[in-house]
């Protein structure tokens, strides 16, 4: 307790000066890291390798978007003395209600999804092991990694594969030799024929999940605490973003430069192709650098949610226990959830555990309908109540948004409602 109290003890005054500052940087990059997956690294991959250059504006504007939610987050936590489960709380208990159920469901497939995606670059490099077996292995470690570890460790741990993420990818972008005219051709915004569902999945994937959600707590655990972190806050965020804006970016121009007008495997299996290309076109020492970054990405996105989100699910069972009527505030989040609670442990478990079931089914085919649609939803669940949250006496006048916060927000209101009801038409189709 005493070593909790002096780490905040160190952190009451905002760094002055950009370099200070960008050595406090961590929540963000945890979150943008988290959020970017393999599935989003295949799925830019495809776009590149279909459009070209075209669609990078996509990226940019995504990007965008997502500094956006992740500063509207922030923002809440700092301003208004409440988590942004209390402030849900707020909004009525069916609010709750619905976060409850996405989270045991979303948890219990991408239990199974993290560990396997996390796997196969693994299987790749040592194939005397199944895909199974490694899945198995990586959520045993991201599990004690979780449960013996607390924030600082889990931030060392994340931007030590953030390094790695950022010289394998980006340095595989770099190999491939990247067209710059054309691809400062791609910032203009067109729409080739066909193309679409891809600018959508774009602007909709760099780096948005649940984890969104999470960047508060992430805060609250680094000691950011009142109004005066905002500068500090926006600039972590930022940074964040704009680091997964370049590795998304980075797959884009393997995509065009290396895959254009291929067919490629969907799924993670795509990674795993662009990995045998590579060693085709330039030999296994371009491959093996490859298969490391795909699993630090993949990597990145389990310790991201075993961490971040079993934080939400524990304040969400904080939340659920209080009286109605009951005055909530973060010192009571202090006391009473966290990275100890039996709640946070109980769903890291949860994560863990239950999951490995699915690694040894084929197609667990009613339960991954349900996540999906419960998993479309979250993005304009979390815009819209930000919206409310942020726009109510519940913060301070100076702290509401303004045009421009409002204006992001309503568009990704409208955006992600507009990607979450094609997923939905999708499955019954």
């Amino acid at each position: 307790m005493s070593q909790r109290a002096g780490e905040e003890q160190q952190l009451t005054e905002v760094p002055l000066g950009w370099r200070a500052r960008l050595r406090q940087v961590g929540p963000g990059m945890m979150a943008a890291a988290t959020g970017v997956g393999a599935g989003d690294l295949v799925a830019t991959m495809v776009a590149g390798s279909r459009y070209g250059y075209t669609l990078l504006w996509a990226v940019i504007v995504g990007t965008i978007f997502k500094v956006a939610l992740a500063e509207a987050v922030g923002r809440w936590h700092l301003t208004s003395g409440q988590t942004i489960l209390a402030g849900w709380r707020s909004l009525g208990k069916t609010v709750l209600v619905y976060f409850g159920a996405y989270a045991v469901v979303w948890g219990f497939v991408y239990g199974a999804t993290a560990m396997s995606a996390s796997a196969l670059p693994l299987n790749a490099l040592f194939p005397g092991l199944s895909v199974r077996y490694w899945a198995i292995i990586c959520g045993l470690i991201g599990f004690a990694l979780v449960w013996f570890g607390r924030y600082a460790l889990i931030e060392k741990i994340m931007t030590i594969f953030v390094g790695i993420m950022f010289v394998t990818v980006v340095g595989t972008a770099i190999l491939v030799a990247p067209n710059l005219l054309d691809a400062a051709d791609g910032l203009v915004p067109r729409l080739p024929s066909g193309s679409f569902v891809y600018v959508m999945g774009l602007i909709g994937g760099v780096g948005g999940t649940i984890t969104m959600a999470a960047y508060g707590y992430w805060t609250m655990a680094k000691g950011w605490r009142s109004p005066k972190w905002l500068p500090m806050m926006r600039l972590d965020n930022t940074v964040g973003y704009i680091t997964t804006a370049i590795f998304v970016l980075a797959m884009l121009v393997v995509g065009a430069e290396l895959l254009f007008g291929q067919d490629v495997i969907s799924g993670d299996a795509g990674l795993l192709m662009l990995g045998d290309i590579l060693a085709n076109d330039y030999g296994q020492w371009a491959r093996i650098p490859f298969l490391i970054g795909f699993f630090a990405v993949s990597f990145t996105s389990l310790i991201g949610v075993w961490n971040g989100v079993s934080l939400l699910f524990a304040d969400w069972w904080r939340t659920w226990r209080l009286p109605s009527g009951a005055a909530d505030s973060a010192d009571d989040y202090d006391r009473k959830a966290g990275e100890r609670s039996p709640a946070f442990r109980a769903y890291v478990l949860w994560l863990t555990f239950p999951p490995m079931a699915l690694l040894f089914l084929d197609r667990p085919f009613q339960l991954t309908v349900t996540y999906g649609v419960l998993g479309a939803l979250f993005m304009p669940f979390l815009a819209g109540t930000l919206l409310v949250l942020l726009n109510s006496r519940r913060v301070p006048n100076e702290a509401r948004s303004r045009w421009m916060s409002n204006g992001l927000l309503t568009i990704c209101l409208v955006l992600f409602a507009y990607l979450a009801v094609n997923e939905i038409i999708g499955l019954f189709e």
